[in-house]
C-alpha cells in the first residue's frame, strides 16, 4: 500500500474517532446541578480545541525541501564519421571520340573506372 493512501486512511480513521467521541460526549446526560447550557458550551469548546489539536497534528510541519540536484559536467568530444567502405572501383560510361583515320572519327561509349 503506498504511503499516500495509508496517510489518507489514517486521517479518515482519526476523523471518524473524533466524530464518535464528540457524539458520545454530547449524548451523555447532564447532572441536575450542571446547567443545560454549561454542558453544551463545555462540549462545544472541547470539540473545537480537540479539532484544532488534531488538525495541527495531521497537517504538521511542511516536509523539508528536496536536496538540490547534483550538477554533472560532461566534456563533449568531436565525433568523426568515416565514409562507408568502398567495395571496389566506381565505374561509369563516357562518350569518347575515337579516331578511325587521320580525318574521320566517331563516338563510342567507354567504361571508365576510378
Amino acid at each position: 500500500m503506498p504511503a499516500s493512501s495509508f496517510s489518507a486512511l489514517a486521517r479518515k480513521g482519526v476523523c471518524a474517532t473524533l466524530l464518535g467521541a464528540a457524539l458520545l460526549s454530547a449524548a451523555a446526560p447532564a447532572s441536575a446541578r450542571d446547567g443545560r447550557n454549561g454542558a453544551l458550551i463545555g462540549g462545544a469548546a472541547a470539540g473545537v480545541i480537540g479539532g484544532l489539536a488534531v488538525g495541527a497534528l495531521l497537517n504538521g510541519a511542511a516536509p523539508p525541501p528536496p536536496p538540490p540536484a547534483r550538477r554533472v559536467y560532461v566534456e563533449e568530444e568531436p565525433v568523426y564519421v568515416a565514409p562507408p567502405p568502398r567495395r571496389g572501383p566506381i565505374c561509369h560510361y563516357e562518350r569518347r571520340k575515337v579516331w578511325l583515320d587521320e580525318v574521320e572519327f566517331t563516338y563510342r561509349r567507354v567504361e571508365v573506372c576510378e
